[in-house]
């Protein structure tokens, strides 16, 4: 389903073909998705392998740009392979993960309609924000959660969760991303916090989300757990429509892309 019909779709060129593929990668050795002039991203090392082991360049197109130090499970992208392409699938997609370096995979890798598109097709996106909520960090944590030593209030911070669902403008948890946005209104179907033993998910669907959006509320979140502000206050950030220092953006390596949905979203979380 098209949540923009305006938006123009480009088929691949004459004898290419589409295909679509799931990414998990590790953020913490990459500048974000996009490709950048010199620092490494993963956009530019996923096609880097195309090229490598196609002899001819491929662009990669995702679901949305990650940012730095942000991991991923479940992002989905798209390229067009040119007709000289004439890998089989489950070969191509053994040959990219030989190239890869460990921090980034291609977990699946299948045809698309020629007019599939990773990001404008899009339903909605879930993000994961984790903190490792104990006194000591856990090694095996240190680079996928947030640690914070304090004991956190789970009930408020779910009340204040509770008061960020539905359709609101955003503007007062988004960093500025220094480029024109036509609307900072938002719509989050859910918004759950799950915690098992120290470990603590905060587990976002929207059908979009602004600059920094996902590790402002979850900064937010984590300042009622410590009561540093109450559940209350909440709809007052909402409704300022400013950013400021009462909001802070939680640590990037915290946060994940865990799944994109084309066609239904989940009932729970």
């Amino acid at each position: 389903m098209d949540l923009n019909p305006r938006t123009p779709r480009i088929p691949p060129p004459p004898g290419a073909r589409r295909v679509r593929m799931v990414l998990a990668y590790d953020g913490a050795d990459f500048l974000g998705w996009q490709r950048q002039p010199v620092s490494p991203s993963v956009q530019a090392t996923l096609e880097a392998a195309f090229a490598q082991l196609l002899g001819v360049p491929v662009a990669v197109h995702a679901c949305g740009r990650t940012d730095a130090g942000v991991h991923a499970e479940g992002q989905t992208a798209h390229a067009d392979l040119p007709p000289a392409a004439r890998l089989p699938l489950p070969a191509l997609q053994k040959g990219l993960n030989a190239l890869l370096p460990d921090s980034v995979r291609v977990l699946s890798l299948r045809p698309a309609s020629p007019l599939f598109h990773a990001r404008y097709d899009a339903l909605a996106k879930q993000y994961r924000y984790r903190v490792w909520n104990a006194p000591v960090e856990h090694p095996l944590h240190r680079r996928t959660a947030h640690h914070v030593r304090a004991p956190l209030d789970l009930p408020a911070m779910r009340a204040a969760a509770d008061l960020l669902l539905g359709t609101h403008d955003f503007a007062a948890f988004a960093a500025n991303p220094h480029r024109d946005q036509s609307s900072t209104v938002r719509t989050l179907h859910a918004l759950s916090l799950v915690k098992k033993g120290p470990l603590l998910e905060i587990r976002v669907l929207g059908d979009g989300f602004l600059y920094k959006m996902v590790r402002s509320i979850a900064g937010h979140l984590l300042r009622v757990g410590r009561h540093a502000v109450p559940p209350s206050e909440t709809t007052a950030i909402l409704d300022s429509r400013l950013r400021t220092a009462r909001v802070e953006t939680a640590p990037a390596r915290g946060l994940s892309l865990y799944r994109v949905y084309y066609t239904r979203l989940p009932s729970r979380l």
